[in-house]
């Protein structure tokens, strides 16, 4: 009986969302798994979070620097890569500027070295939606070097709540199989998850009262007075329409856009909003109860289990939650490309992008 464990490298790994997905995947026989090899991140906070809950045993594997100035020769052979790139330049919420931003737009290219460098048999890149249309032309640009780099591309646009997520946070995925493996990825039916529930109500019920990261902000007068005639499910803006005249004119928020996320409170019967990593006041993510989500309710939407511990501070832990791959979402990618490899059918459906 065939055994394979994938030795699995990563850039970009941020806190270990893909890595906690992929360490928990397996093929449907129990013969395919994967295992942690390197990982790479910049910021301090994030590569400590990692390091303890991925690679508790094995700290040194992770390297905390600059992309820019990683040594690939020092790396151990991988069989398998995965790299959440940067998306600070083609997320909608930012300035769409795509390769035009050259700090974090061309930093896609460091993963496109490391399958020349090692040509892992598989690798998962993934991205926000908005990847799509940013720049002139970029989209295509990265699929065709990783296509040059030896890799048959299936790109999936994938909706995390579909998949068992408690959560509507939509992002595109490509898989890569090398060329010369006679092995072809499909992508995971979100059928099998229909019936599961993602409302944020149960997602964010009984967490263990010695849960780490699970302060609760302490808010003004102001806020919790605002939130206090904010329906669940609606925003500030929402909340003004509905009142009208009646809306109180000192909490009134004024600014030249209307950010859909300023004050919005989580709806319990319905799976949360995008957990996003950062912004200003009003955009901390809120529950029905009038207070800001705490860290490990975020943590929850994004699935990490409660053991897993976030480093830094409240800011810091925010941030490394807001963006990381939803766990569930990396575990079903990656237990399918295992299935493929081992040869066994699952449910699948025809990819939306290509």
């Amino acid at each position: 009986m065939t055994k394979m464990v994938f030795k699995l490298g990563e850039l970009f790994c941020g806190p270990g969302g893909i890595a906690c997905g992929a360490l928990n995947a397996r093929s449907d026989d129990g013969n395919y798994s994967v295992s942690h090899a390197w990982a790479n991140d910049y910021d301090f906070d994030t590569c400590q979070t990692y390091q303890n809950n991925i690679c508790p045993d094995d700290p040194q594997s992770v390297l905390c620097c600059d992309v820019r100035h990683l040594d690939l020769h020092s790396l151990s052979e991988i069989d398998a890569f995965c790299y959440g790139f940067p998306c600070n330049s083609f997320s909608s919420v930012g300035e769409h500027k795509g390769f035009a931003n050259e700090k974090f737009g061309q930093l896609y290219w460091h993963g496109i070295e490391v399958l020349k460098a090692f040509q892992p048999k598989w690798f998962v890149a993934e991205n926000v939606s908005g990847i799509r249309s940013a720049g002139s032309g970029d989209f295509q640009t990265i699929l065709h070097d990783m296509k040059s780099a030896g890799y048959r591309l299936t790109v999936n646009l994938y909706k995390a709540e579909e998949y068992g997520v408690p959560q509507t946070r939509h992002r595109v995925i490509i898989v890569g199989i090398r060329e010369d493996i006679p092995v072809v990825f499909r992508v995971p039916s979100p059928k099998p998850y229909r019936h599961c529930d993602i409302s944020a109500g149960t997602a964010l019920s009984n967490i263990p009262l010695n849960a780490p990261n699970n302060e609760i902000r302490q808010l003004s007068r102001k806020v919790i007075k605002r939130l206090s005639i904010i329906q669940p499910g609606e925003n500030i803006w929402q909340a003004e329409e509905r009142l009208g005249s009646d809306f109180p004119p000192e909490l009134k928020i004024h600014t030249k856009t209307k950010i859909s996320q300023i004050y919005r409170k989580l709806c319990p019967e319905k799976p949360a909003y995008t957990v996003t990593a950062a912004g200003g006041g009003g955009t901390y993510m809120y529950h029905w109860k009038d207070r800001e989500l705490t860290n490990r309710e975020r943590a929850r939407l994004q699935t990490f289990p409660d053991d897993y511990t976030f480093f830094g501070d409240y800011s810091s832990v925010r941030k490394q939650i807001g963006m990381a791959v939803p766990c569930r979402l990396a575990q079903v990618v990656i237990s399918a490309i295992l299935n493929c490899f081992a040869g066994i059918e699952y449910p699948f459906v025809k990819p939306n992008l290509e």
